[in-house]
């Protein structure tokens, strides 16, 4: 088995996992929106590493295969394929339980070249270097496709880290930088120590993930530069690259927001309750706003960042 299938094989087998019924429900009635062009729905984010759904949203990535046979129409098509994923809100009674969802749209195509080490964007690599669970496979080329753009945005993750920080091969070392980097290279409010955070909650996962993603990269721990002197010798290249990431990261994530402000059902209502949950940031969303949601959407910016609901 070479190294790279090694690293698919592991991600392989934590999609072995069951999820609660509430999810397979939820994933399946939002796929069926997008019928035969639905190749699987990815689950992940908070409610999947913690496991708590009541009173949450679920986030879920919906994997077509076709931007135009999955919508039927021509601008939700154009605007998928112009600034992907596109974001939608959904819910379901499950049980008595009502389910609440947040999906993007994303074609294979765009999954894997937004994973792959030449994407200067940060956030679908960022993304599923972390655990997620392809759930409704449409079948098995489906699961393999999916299986390996997973995988390489492990690899992708840690390549692109080691550019810039060639002493952080420790397993802790390489995550919480990596996760402070692409944090930054994103428009969030979460403070310095998310990823350390984020590293803490699944470590036995990151250590055992490591060694595997090393040997896949060609990176041997033991002749790795030592911090000190990694250090003084950082390329300036890499820093380079990292801060084009970073405003290009905050750019694309701006104009995201604008297109979900119209795209997704109460988006204005959801992204004040995003800013809120994760700066404490209050916002009054008033009539206009949900009325005319690209101008509110502009305003809400600027005084978010007046407030420094993020950086």
């Amino acid at each position: 088995m070479t190294d790279n299938a090694l690293l698919a094989a592991f991600i392989h087998d934590e999609w072995e996992r069951a999820v609660p019924k509430e999810v397979e429900t939820a994933a399946k009635d939002i796929g069926r929106r997008y019928g035969h062009s639905v190749m699987g729905v990815i689950f992940y984010g908070s409610c999947l590493r913690t496991g708590e759904i009541e009173d949450k949203i679920l986030d879920f990535y919906v994997i077509v295969d076709d931007y135009r046979k999955a919508y039927g129409t021509w601008g939700l098509s154009f605007a998928n394929k112009m600034l992907p994923p596109n974001v939608f809100y959904h819910e379901i009674d499950v049980g008595g339980m009502v389910v609440r969802s947040k999906y993007a749209v994303l074609s294979l195509q765009d999954l894997a070249d937004r994973t792959s080490p030449s994407c200067l964007n940060v956030s679908v690599w960022a993304r599923f270097c972390q655990p997620c669970k392809f759930i409704i496979p449409r079948d098995d080329i489906s699961l393999a496709s999916v299986e390996n753009s997973v995988a390489q945005a492990v690899s992708t993750m840690l390549a692109n880290l080691l550019a810039l920080k060639p002493w952080a091969v420790e397993s802790s070392d390489l995550w919480v930088e990596a996760f402070e980097q692409t944090y930054a290279s994103e428009l969030r409010s979460e403070p310095r120590g998310k990823g350390r955070e984020i590293y803490l909650l699944d470590m036995e996962r990151y250590d055992a993930l490591t060694p595997l993603a090393l040997k896949c990269l060609g990176v041997d721990a033991a002749q790795a530069p030592k911090r000190p002197l990694a250090k003084q010798k950082d390329a300036f290249a890499p820093r380079m690259k990292w801060l084009a990431r970073r405003w290009n990261g905050k750019l694309v994530s701006f104009l995201r927001l604008l297109k979900a402000s119209a795209t997704f059902d109460g988006g204005i209502d959801y992204i004040a309750w995003k800013i809120r949950r994760h700066s404490g940031v209050e916002i009054e969303v008033k009539d206009w706003m949900r009325k005319h949601p690209i101008i509110a959407g502009i305003s809400l910016f600027w005084n978010l960042r007046k407030k420094g609901a993020f950086k």
